[in-house]
C-alpha cells in the first residue's frame, strides 16, 4: 500500500516536472534594485527565461536583512513558480533575528549558487587613507570614531566589516542602509568612512576616481581587481568573508522541478553572454549542485553563528 502510494507520488511529481513551467515565474530579491544581488538575479534571469519558455519577473522585497523576502517565499506554494535569489546573509539571519517567521533550513532549499561576488573595502579619496595599514592606524588612534556602512545588521557587508574589525582589533560603528546604492552615496560624500561593498557596484566609481579601494574582503583576490590585495594579505588575520549570491525555492518544491531548474540555471551560467556579463560585474563561479549547496549552507550557518557571537551582534 505504502509502496504504491510512493510510486504514485513519484509519477505525479515527474509529470509535474515535465509540465513545468507552464506560466510566468516570480523571483523575489530581498534587496533594492541595483544592489549586487539584484543585478546577478536579473542577469541570470534574462538568459534563463527563454530557456524555460516563460517570463521571469523580478520582485524586490527589501528590508530586515532579507528576512521579509525570505518569509514571502517560505510561505508561497512549493510549485516552482515563486523562487528566491539571496546573498550569503541568508546564513547569518538565523543568528541575528529572533522569532523568524520561517525556518532557514526547513522551509527553503538551495537550488544553485549563482556567483561569488567579492566585497571591496572602499573609502572616499577625501579621507586621505590609501591602505589597510593606514585605516587600522586611524581606527586605533581614536577608538570608535570611524564608522562602516552596511546594508543591514547581519548582512554580508556587515559581517565582512565585523570580521575585519575583530581581526584588526579595532572599534568601529556600523551604519546600516536599505541597500548598496544608498550606502555608496554616503561613502562617496565621506559622511560614512568605509564600506565592504560588492565589487560590481564599486568598479565604475573606482574607475572615475570617486572611491579608493584598499583591499578585497574575500579569501582570494578578485579576478576583476587582480592587483588589489586581500585584507589577509594586507596583514589583518581572520578578516576574510565570502559574499555569494544563490537561488532558492520553497523546501517542498518537487525534487524533479528543483533538479530541472538547477540544470537550466547551470546551463545559463555557462552561456558566453552571461559569462561575459558576470566577468564585467566581477562575479566569479561557484560550481555546486543542490545537495552540495545545501551542505554548504548548513556549514555556513554554524560558522556565522560563531562570528555573530564573537562580534557581539545582538538579535533583532
Amino acid at each position: 500500500m505504502a509502496a504504491g502510494a510512493i510510486a504514485l507520488c513519484a509519477a505525479q511529481s515527474a509529470a509535474w516536472a515535465q509540465a513545468w513551467p507552464a506560466k510566468p515565474i516570480k523571483v523575489i530579491v530581498p534587496f533594492t534594485p541595483g544592489s549586487g544581488t539584484d543585478i546577478i538575479a536579473r542577469t541570470v534571469s534574462e538568459r534563463l527565461s527563454p530557456q524555460l519558455g516563460q517570463p521571469i519577473v523580478i520582485e524586490n522585497r527589501p528590508g530586515a536583512g532579507g528576512t521579509i523576502g525570505a518569509a514571502v517565499v517560505a510561505k508561497s506554494g512549493p510549485d516552482g513558480y515563486t523562487l528566491f535569489v539571496h546573498s550569503s546573509s541568508y546564513t547569518v539571519t538565523p543568528s541575528t533575528y529572533r522569532d523568524l517567521p520561517y525556518d532557514t533550513l526547513r522551509d527553503l532549499t538551495g537550488v544553485v549558487p549563482l556567483a561569488l561576488l567579492p566585497n571591496v573595502l572602499v573609502m572616499a579619496p577625501s579621507k586621505g587613507i590609501r591602505s589597510v595599514k593606514e585605516l587600522v592606524a586611524a581606527a586605533k588612534a581614536k577608538p570608535g570614531s570611524l564608522n562602516s556602512a552596511s546594508v543591514g545588521i547581519g548582512s554580508a557587508t556587515h559581517l565582512n566589516a565585523e570580521r575585519f574589525r575583530l581581526g584588526a582589533g579595532i572599534e568601529t560603528v556600523n551604519v546600516p542602509f536599505k541597500g548598496s546604492p544608498e550606502a555608496l552615496t554616503e561613502i562617496v560624500t565621506g559622511r560614512v568612512d568605509f564600506y565592504f561593498c560588492p565589487v560590481n557596484a564599486v568598479l565604475p566609481l573606482l574607475k572615475d576616481g570617486k572611491l579608493v579601494a584598499l583591499a578585497v574582503g574575500s579569501t582570494r583576490r578578485s579576478l576583476a581587481l587582480p592587483d588589489l590585495p586581500t585584507t589577509l594579505e594586507a596583514g589583518v588575520p581572520n578578516s576574510d568573508y565570502n559574499f555569494w549570491v544563490g537561488m532558492f525555492a520553497p523546501a517542498k518544491t518537487p525534487r524533479e522541478v528543483v533538479n530541472h531548474l538547477y540544470l537550466e540555471t547551470a546551463k545559463a551560467l555557462r552561456a558566453a553572454d552571461v559569462r561575459e556579463k558576470m566577468a564585467r560585474l566581477g562575479a566569479e563561479p561557484m560550481d555546486y549542485n543542490p545537495e552540495q549547496f545545501n551542505a554548504y549552507l548548513r556549514e555556513e550557518i554554524a560558522v556565522n553563528a560563531a562570528l555573530v557571537k564573537a562580534a557581539g551582534i545582538k538579535s533583532e
